[in-house]
């Protein structure tokens, strides 16, 4: 018997349904529910194979929903900080790089030329 365990221990996730997260099988169901419905809703208006791309668009936004992470973050938490980054809250940042040698040594140089003019 063989025992999977999670070099993260963040990443344990509690299979519930079909070896699906909780999150995992709601968004499932919500994709098929969606899929379901549009064709119901299309099909006298849509061939057979342009429906069936419509039922697949229709359910990827919620497959993406339920099954992506991103640095740690679902998808919902990741679209919210994208825009909060990119426009709520830009930023302009400037690099204004800092020789401390350089400044050392114009210090001291500095000192230099102070004492050469004091003993003329």
């Amino acid at each position: 018997m063989e025992i999977k365990i999670n070099k993260e221990i963040r990443d344990y996730t509690e299979s519930i349904f079909f070896g699906l997260s909780m999150r995992q099988f709601i968004f499932s169901l919500l994709a098929c529910v969606v899929a379901v419905l549009l064709y119901f809703i299309l099909k006298n208006y849509m061939g057979i194979e342009t429906l069936s791309w419509v039922c697949i668009l229709g359910a990827v936004p919620f497959a993406i929903l339920g099954f992506i992470r991103y640095n740690g973050m679902y998808a919902e938490e990741f679209i919210v900080a994208f825009i909060k980054s990119e426009f709520l809250i830009p930023k302009v940042l400037l690099f204004k790089p800092e020789n401390i040698y350089y400044e050392m040594l114009k210090e001291d140089y500095e000192k230099m030329k102070s004492k050469n003019l004091k003993k003329k």
